[in-house]
């Protein structure tokens, strides 16, 4: 049996991807080929997204200690995808910017679907709350 939060987990990285991979398409400087801007979207969520959904939740409660949990996870993502980016390839001020511009994007708009009830509607919809 899978355990109920993977499918959350896929779910939330797809929507993450949804909302960061076009800024990235669009932002990211021109010296990177499409296939690396592409790329960019689904593999900095991929290395960032876990740790903030799943780790980090085991340190900060994300209900009772929601400001320092989004504090620090909103703070981690953008600089280790920052990181990350520029371990691999020559990265720019705009590239910086692109990358945590995205992941701002990602988290207004996760904020909003959360304060606003969209995520629990959406969980139970597809049966997995």
């Amino acid at each position: 049996m899978i355990d109920p939060i993977w499918p959350m987990v896929l779910l939330g990285y797809l929507v993450t991807v949804a909302m960061e991979a076009p800024i990235l398409l669009l932002g990211l400087s021109r010296q990177h080929p499409l296939r690396r801007r592409i790329f960019a979207g689904f593999w900095l969520t991929a290395c960032t997204y876990p740790i903030v959904v799943m780790v980090m939740p085991m340190l900060w409660d994300a209900t009772t200690d929601r400001m320092t949990y989004l504090l620090v996870a909103e703070c981690f993502a953008p600089i280790a995808e920052c990181i990350l980016f520029a371990q691999l390839w020559p990265a720019t001020r705009r590239d910086w910017l692109a990358i945590a511009l995205a992941n701002f994007t990602s988290f207004l708009v996760g904020e909003w679907l959360h304060l606003s009830g969209q995520t629990e509607r959406v969980l139970t919809a597809l049966g997995l709350l």
